[in-house]
């Protein structure tokens, strides 16, 4: 192993692209309390005092006028042998402080992880890179965004490990949810041969179709001129639950077969009940059973013609409980107002509509026709990630698996289902190299219920073949107690 100088780092090849700055710098003592949020696909776990070496290299690719970043961690003394890249968020795809949680936990675990910027300096904030100037989107950086970086990630970082240690990585392996998860599914498809091992949770795929869909609740509310009050649509959510839970055979509070579950809310309009938060009475509206319900349905045309996927019954759609919800307001006494998802609307106004002052809060039924159009004839090339042919990864030995809540509040898990589902048209045999886990009973990514045994598992199946079986999660009460020990996520082809 070589010390933590840059001068023993050489420059990877890139195709098209040369190398503008290299730097390594020794981390003592670094610490962190890594919770499943920003670990993915594991346990949480307290990070003490690691020292490891940051080497962060910089290039630029011929005539485009960027400047891509991949920072690299490499343990001192302890490393395993492998190498496990860290995924995005939301927009961001990697170096902020959702990968670098990812890292901190990789890092204590004895790996050498990695993450990129992809050219953005400042991921949490679109406003500053999408555009060039009004109505011109900035092609390039969407790009990289996208996922044309997410191979020249893998390159740099492996050889960046050889260096070093002295030798390569064992095995090479990708972790996300979301965006992460959707970076992982581009992965296998455009790269196949970059990672052994890919756990690509709640993926975003379908992006251009799923970001505006989000915003379906919201809009509506703007037309109608109506917010209902968050403990509505709780309300109506609790009696969806009670309605349907027993359908899987089990009554658990937990809507385990979504399918199933055929709750109407217009019944129940004019219903009295008291909103516990503000402990004061309350009467259903319609409006709340209008929005309630076009949530579940998911959004249509003008024509009333299916557009994308809605949310699973029992879904949280107030963010009273997740913290986000698509169908959320904000009240001030009686009055609310609608409180949209930010990328919702900021997909909208930057990449749709090319416009930072697009007001989003008059669009029509009209207008989001148009919108949902626009998106997906510029973006599905770049940012859909869904390409069902895995023969490729299957041909390169590549594992694969996934998890997706049920209760999934942000993205619909319809989408991961048939993409599941298109996966068999291309390899008979998926079930040799991928696995997909619906967990009843989980928010998106993590939460209640999550899985964290998932790369675990990928591991043992990349490394000594082992196959995965059902993965143990715990669900919980209002009050944290235990729904379930023996609770399982069993994979949707079952137990082979």
């Amino acid at each position: 192993m070589s010390s933590c100088n840059a001068l023993t780092i050489s420059h990877p090849f890139l195709e098209n692209a040369v190398v503008v700055s290299l730097s390594a710098e020794l981390v003592t003592n670094y610490s962190l309390n890594v919770t499943p949020i920003l670990y993915p696909n594991h346990a949480g776990l307290e990070v003490k005092n690691v020292t490891f070496c940051n080497i962060t290299l910089s290039y630029a690719h011929e005539q485009l006028n960027d400047l891509v970043s991949v920072e690299s961690w490499l343990p001192i003394d302890y490393w395993n042998g492998r190498f496990q890249a860290a995924g995005g968020s939301g927009l961001g795809p990697g170096r902020f402080y959702m990968s670098y949680g990812n890292m901190a936990g990789a890092i204590a675990e004895g790996y050498a992880t990695s993450s990129t910027d992809a050219g953005i300096v400042n991921p949490l904030d679109p406003y500053s890179w999408v555009l060039n100037n009004p109505g011109e989107a900035n092609e390039i950086l969407i790009r990289h965004w996208g996922g044309d970086v997410l191979n020249e990630m893998a390159i740099i970082a492996k050889s960046v490990i050889r260096d070093f240690y002295g030798r390569p990585p064992e095995y090479s392996y990708f972790n996300g949810c979301s965006q992460g998860g959707r970076q992982g599914f581009e992965l296998a498809q455009r790269y196949p041969t970059a990672y052994d091992g890919i756990a690509a949770s709640a993926p975003a795929i379908h992006w251009a179709q799923w970001a505006p869909a989000i915003y379906w609740p919201q809009m509506l509310m703007n037309i109608m001129g109506e917010y209902p009050h968050g403990c509505e649509l709780d309300l109506l959510t609790t009696l969806a639950v009670q309605e349907c839970d027993g359908h899987d055979g089990v009554v658990d509070g937990i809507i385990s077969n979504p399918e199933a579950c055929t709750f109407n809310p217009f019944p129940h309009i004019g219903r009295k009940f008291t909103c516990l938060p503000e402990r004061k009475p309350m009467k259903l509206s319609r409006a709340a059973a209008i929005i309630a319900n076009a949530s579940w349905t998911g959004p249509t045309d003008s024509n009333g013609d299916f557009i994308w996927y809605g949310l699973n019954h029992g879904t949280d759609l107030s963010g009273v409980v997740s913290g986000t919800g698509i169908a959320a307001t904000v009240c001030n006494g009686s009055t609310c107002q609608g409180n949209p998802i930010p990328l919702a609307y900021q997909w909208i106004q930057l990449f749709v509509e090319k416009d930072a002052n697009y007001n989003y809060t008059a669009i029509t039924r009209h207008d989001y026709d148009e919108i949902m159009c626009k998106s997906g004839t510029e973006y599905d090339l770049i940012v859909s990630s869904s390409n069902p042919d895995l023969s490729k990864f299957y041909k390169a030995g590549g594992k694969m698996m996934t998890y997706h809540g049920l209760y999934d509040q942000v993205i619909p898990i319809q989408a991961t289902e048939q993409y599941y589902e298109n996966i068999k048209e291309f390899v008979p045999k998926f079930q040799d190299f991928y696995r997909f886990y619906e967990v009843p009973g989980l928010p998106h990514c993590f939460g209640n219920g999550q899985p964290t045994t998932v790369f675990d598992a990928l591991r043992a199946w990349v490394e000594n073949g082992t196959i995965p079986g059902s993965l143990p999660t715990v669900l919980t009460d209002a009050y944290g107690r235990k729904k379930r020990p023996d609770s399982m996520s069993i994979p949707r082809e079952g137990l082979l």
